[in-house]
């Protein structure tokens, strides 16, 4: 708080605008709050759908694998994925400065 003389206090138009301003901040925070929680919502219900498909899709793959004798590609792209992620999480974790 700034330090006023009895007669210099701010006038009333400055406070309410100060209030206003307060207030319409507080809002603007609570509106983004609300929407990125209604993004973490959306895509936490999506992932079982996501899990379903993921299983369907590589159920097809298999099955259009046997049908036609090419050998499947998503089970090796996958697992190159996946240990070039753990090379990289663990790189991560052991590289850190603590």
């Amino acid at each position: 708080m700034r330090p006023y003389l009895i007669t210099a206090k701010p006038g009333r138009l400055n406070r309410v605008a100060r209030w206003a301003g307060r207030w319409v901040l507080k809002s603007l925070a609570l509106a983004v709050m609300v929407g990125l929680g209604a993004l973490v919502f959306v895509v936490r219900c999506a992932r079982p759908v996501t899990n379903y498909l993921a299983t369907r899709a590589a159920w097809l793959e298999l099955w259009a694998a046997s049908v036609t004798g090419i050998d499947p590609v998503g089970a090796a792209v996958g697992s190159g994925l996946t240990d070039e992620f753990i090379r990289e999480f663990h790189r991560a974790r052991t590289g850190a400065n603590v």
